[in-house]
């Protein structure tokens, strides 16, 4: 069984996340949120470290997706 922690943002980051994934096939902010930090934490494993500007590439990636603003 897979435990579960909670994480902390603020509210206004949160509205704009509700906002971003409708239509989306993300059904909440903990979704998105996970799914970029599995992405994010694989990258890292796979090249033993995630620079500054593979983080950037990331992130843009993600907003062409539409995942982000």
């Amino acid at each position: 069984m897979t435990e579960y922690t909670t994480v902390s943002i603020p509210k206004d980051l949160a509205d704009r996340v509700d906002e971003t994934i409708e239509g989306t096939s993300f059904s909440s902010t903990s979704d998105l949120v996970r799914f970029m930090l599995r992405s994010i934490v694989i990258q890292h494993q796979q090249r033993g470290e995630l620079t500054e500007a593979e983080f950037e590439v990331l992130a843009e990636q993600l907003s062409e997706l539409g995942y982000l603003e």
